[in-house]
């Protein structure tokens, strides 16, 4: 008689469900294709297409096969090195560069291989803490606050330090941020670079969104704490690449030691990234007229965009910081809380399942980005537009936008703003 095999999970992962922002894309489309209509503001993936020149480059290496090496082809490093110190003014070389298949899967090894804790001010995008826990790391989430645009305080992170000076951590700032589209200024870089030096942190920069500031005004953590800051970017955001999933790590170069841990462990892991990705990722970090254009018009159009959806959501009631880059807002609708509670709705999982369910809007609860369940917070992802056609209109012209523009591009994000408004009302 045969023996079914017995279910025995790792007890890090028993229990975890999918990523709230997969998820809630995975959700969306099986409403769609059961006759719903629905508008996606859930999942923060570019709206734009991958940048021509970038394109023609994989055209042209998409017959590369051969593994490449685990830290990434070198010109690939190279040229990351080089694009840092074009746009940050950080000095290093393709030996502090190490690639990855997305950010995401480098993220996973820095924590694998460094022992320490993971501290997130929140709120945060959602598969930070989810990976520390994986791996059996301790999560120190710190709470901020709105009425300091949900930034981490200096002060705040100097408490946390004092309670066990001698314990390694990992901070991550991700900005502009994931999830509230706000950003650190150069001084307030400054202050909390001032705090991790004094506590020997490791910084893990995520700057990701950093090309999407929407004024092109990106500082980069590294130039204040140079000795103590990772940086971690890649193709997703800013080149419109997110399915070709391609990472990028900078280190300090007195971390070489935590580089070649990361390098050894991907080595029996994922062993090297895409070759085809690689050799177009080149073109990518280069630059160059073309790809500043698309740079240029793409932060106009989402600047445009997060600004009209802010201010129409501050009209409604709802207390919403206007955005400085990426594509998300982080509306609060705690003062409609006793409007809301009377229809039932008294925590974030509640108001979104009820706006999905009555409006066909999906946004996520605040709950899934570290906020508590009770605070009335939501993400919202101002993306479900086709950004080529607005990158065409663009094509050439370098007068005002106004909000005629939104309509011709934008229909369905503005419809789904209102139908948000009307529900609230």
């Amino acid at each position: 008689m045969s023996r079914r095999p017995k279910v025995h999970l790792n007890l890090n992962v028993r229990g975890m469900r999918s990523s709230a922002t997969v998820a809630i894309n995975e959700h969306s489309d099986q409403l769609i294709a059961d006759g719903r209509k629905v508008w996606k503001l859930g999942l923060g993936q570019s709206p734009f297409p991958v940048a021509e020149p970038v394109v023609e480059a994989l055209r042209t290496h998409a017959g590369e096969k051969d593994y490449l090496p685990v830290r990434g082809l070198r010109a690939l490093r190279d040229a990351v090195a080089d694009y840092h110190a074009r746009r940050a003014d950080i000095s290093r070389s393709g030996d502090d560069v190490l690639i990855g298949p997305g950010s995401k899967e480098l993220m996973f090894l820095l924590q694998l291989v460094y022992y320490g804790d993971l501290v997130i001010p929140t709120p945060a995008w959602v598969s930070y803490a989810p990976q520390a826990k994986i791996i059996g790391r301790r999560v120190c989430m710190v709470q901020t606050d709105q009425d300091d645009d949900w930034r981490l305080q200096p002060e705040r992170l100097d408490e946390l330090c004092a309670e066990d000076p001698g314990r390694p951590r990992i901070v991550i700032l991700n900005y502009p941020a994931n999830p509230t589209g706000r950003t650190y200024s150069p001084a307030q870089c400054k202050q909390l670079a001032k705090v991790a030096k004094r506590n020997g942190v490791v910084l893990l920069s995520d700057e990701i969104y950093g090309e999407l500031h929407h004024a092109g005004e990106h500082v980069s953590m590294a130039r204040y704490y140079p000795e103590g800051t990772i940086v971690s970017s890649g193709l997703s955001k800013w080149c419109g690449a997110g399915g070709w999933r391609l990472g990028t790590f900078l280190f300090p170069p007195r971390m070489r030691w935590l580089l070649d841990a990361m390098a050894a462990a991907a080595s029996e892991t994922f062993t090297s990234t895409s070759a085809p990705i690689q050799f177009a990722a080149v073109r990518a970090f280069e630059g160059g007229p073309e790809i500043e254009r698309y740079l240029a018009d793409s932060r106009r159009i989402l600047a445009l965009l997060g600004n009209w959806i802010a201010t129409r959501l501050q009209r409604a009631g709802l207390r919403c910081p206007m955005p400085e880059g990426a594509f998300y807002l982080f509306p609060d609708f705690s003062p409609l809380r006793e409007r809301l509670s009377t229809r039932g709705v008294t925590d974030s999982v509640e108001l979104c399942r009820r706006l999905l369910d009555d409006t066909g809007v999906a946004i996520l609860p605040g709950s899934e980005f570290g906020r508590p369940r009770a605070e009335l917070t939501a993400r919202l992802a101002y993306v479900n537009f086709d950004g080529a056609q607005a990158l065409r209109e663009l094509a050439g012209f370098d007068g005002q936008l106004d909000e005629s523009f939104l309509h011709r591009n934008c229909p369905g994000t503005l419809e789904a703003i209102e139908r948000i408004c009307a529900w609230l009302e």
